[in-house]
């Protein structure tokens, strides 16, 4: 019997640098999370994501990959990790890593030894030209930041394909000899525990520009090939992709079940950041009803916020000036002309109502939440640091020296933490909210307890409820003969509803969450009251408390 098991987890991102430091060298380590894990399994986490820890030149936040087969010595080394590991499995945790190979840094072995011959068996790992294209100047990912997806290289003396960064030589998925090294890759971390892998920006990994040799018709029989090697490993891995793409081309990553388990839906969080912009529920339900259908075993993974720009591409432009006007009003808030380089907290002026309806909606979508790191106290971002640096500040921890992340000198720091302010670390963390049972941390907690009990959210099919008021939302999850009814509403007052749920004689109508005591409810025909920036959870079946 297969394994489902990522359609009722609760996934935490994080960046070990920027987690913990324990050896006070200013940069968080894996003995460093390891003391972390009591906290995050309190949290309810059951599953970690860690962004890439391994060797890098990191010049890209570790994206530019050295050696796939190690960790980076500055957060410890490969016995470190496989303690963690074990450390991790005793509090019930799984643990994602990221797949970084559309493309690795210009300094990897096989990139240098491709450069200085072009007889080398590693020539042909990437993608070389002796002329520079004509469209050299078109597609690039870091507009403002990057000029050319091409760049000459004198030992080679031709020109190379890079998608993202110079130093980032694009890898040529069309060659057997790479695909299977990323097979054997896979194959080292899965032996060492891990339950699956994130594919780092999935469309370019599986594109073909400038390649030659093709030998598939469609470039997702890759993907396909991928699945197979993992399920063959270890039948209960994962793939969860990154791709910021139409829904017609969500569905390809998912294929007939037979891909990618996972994917990221972009579509609906850009959709609920466009609905707490307007402070209405109308865009979040069209993208709810929009939603395509997906196979059985596949599942969608929902955020608020990743550890990129918050990118706006599937809303028009009209929509997109409505969220530019409401989150990133300045013009350094933005990146790329396509984004917002900021966290949610600041963006809503650090409202708690807002906060946690933000989160209720997280953890009620249909799908899988993925929690990022600093989310559920509240983090802010600092818009002095560079590019998408400005999110990626190091976990508030305590009210003191280096907000607890760090022992060693502030210069030393990775990066400065948040300070000063209503979202710095003397204002913002997590010892403090520990002790505060109306934190965000608290109510997050709650949140999640509550979520792992409705597995109808995550294996259960939804749709939404009509509500007669543009500002609330209600959808029903429906599985095994009981549902979940959550209603949010995203204006400020508060309203009162009623929902045409055709419930049967005998049908509980019971409150499982909400954000202030209400009046109990006889029957699913009651109305329902709902605060402003309110949210209520229910179950209508049987009573299983």
């Amino acid at each position: 019997m297969l394994d489902l098991w990522y359609k009722n987890a609760v996934i935490y991102c994080l960046d070990v640098e920027t987690y913990h430091d324990s050896d006070h060298d200013g940069i968080g380590d894996f003995n460093g999370l390891n003391h972390r894990l009591e906290y995050l399994s309190g949290l309810g986490v059951t599953c970690l994501w860690l962004l890439p820890f391994y060797p890098s030149p990191n010049r890209d936040n570790g994206y530019d990959v050295e050696d796939y087969y190690n960790v980076d010595p500055r957060l410890g080394h490969l016995g470190d990790f496989v303690d963690f590991m074990h450390q991790a499995r005793e509090f019930g945790m799984r643990v994602i890593i990221d797949l970084v190979v559309n493309h690795t840094s210009i300094d990897h072995p096989w990139f240098q030894q491709a450069r200085s011959d072009p007889d080398s068996p590693y020539r042909d790992f990437y993608v070389w030209s002796e002329k520079k294209p004509a469209d050299h100047d078109e597609g690039l990912i870091f507009p403002g930041f990057q000029k050319s997806t091409w760049t000459y290289d004198r030992k080679a003396k031709a020109y190379y394909f890079h998608r993202f960064y110079e130093h980032q030589a694009e890898l040529n998925i069309a060659n057997p000899r790479v695909r299977d090294e990323i097979r054997k890759i896979m194959g080292f971390w899965l032996e060492l525990g891990v339950s699956g892998f994130r594919i780092d920006a999935a469309p370019f990994l599986i594109e073909l520009k400038a390649l030659h040799n093709v030998d598939v018709s469609d470039p997702f029989e890759y993907l396909e090939e991928f699945r197979n090697y993992l399920s063959w490993r270890r039948g209960d891995a994962i793939l969860l992709a990154e791709a910021n793409v139409s829904a017609s081309d969500a569905i390809k990553y998912f294929g007939d079940g037979n891909k990618c388990q996972m994917l990221f839906n972009f579509l609906l969080n850009q959709h609920v950041m466009l609905s707490l912009a307007r402070e209405e529920g109308g865009p979040l339900c069209k993208a709810l009803e929009d939603s395509p259908e997906i196979p059985p075993m596949a599942q969608w993974a929902n955020f608020l916020r990743n550890h990129d720009e918050l990118t706006l591409n599937a809303l028009d432009e009209s929509q997109q000036q409505e969220v530019y006007a409401e989150f990133a009003p300045e013009e350094s808030m933005k990146i790329y002309n396509r984004g917002i380089r900021r966290r949610l907290p600041p963006m809503v002026q650090g409202d708690q109502r807002r906060l946690q309806l933000s989160h209720s909606v997280l953890l009620s979508l249909p799908g899988t939440p993925v929690i990022r790191y600093g989310e559920e106290i509240g983090m802010g971002e600092d818009l002095s640091l560079p590019e998408r640096n400005s999110i990626r500040t190091p976990m508030q921890w305590a009210n003191k020296h280096n907000g607890g992340f760090s022992c060693a000198d502030p210069d030393q720091l990775i990066r400065p933490p948040v300070s000063g302010g209503p979202f710095g670390y003397e204002q913002v963390n997590v010892a403090a909210q520990q002790r505060d049972p109306d934190s965000l941390l608290s109510i997050t907690e709650r949140m999640i307890r509550v979520r792992k009990e409705c597995p109808e959210i995550g294996w259960g099919k939804c749709r939404t409820l009509e509500t007669q008021d543009r500002q609330i939302t209600a959808h029903q999850c429906e599985w095994r003969g009981e549902s979940i009814i959550v209603v949010h509403n995203f204006g400020e007052r508060s309203r009162t509803i009623r929902l045409d749920l055709h419930s049967k004689d005998g049908e509980q109508f019971i409150e499982l969450l909400s954000d202030q005591p209400y009046a109990e409810l006889e029957s699913p025909a009651d109305p329902i009251k709902i605060s402003g920036y309110g949210y209520r959870w229910f179950r209508l079946g049987s009573d299983r408390r």
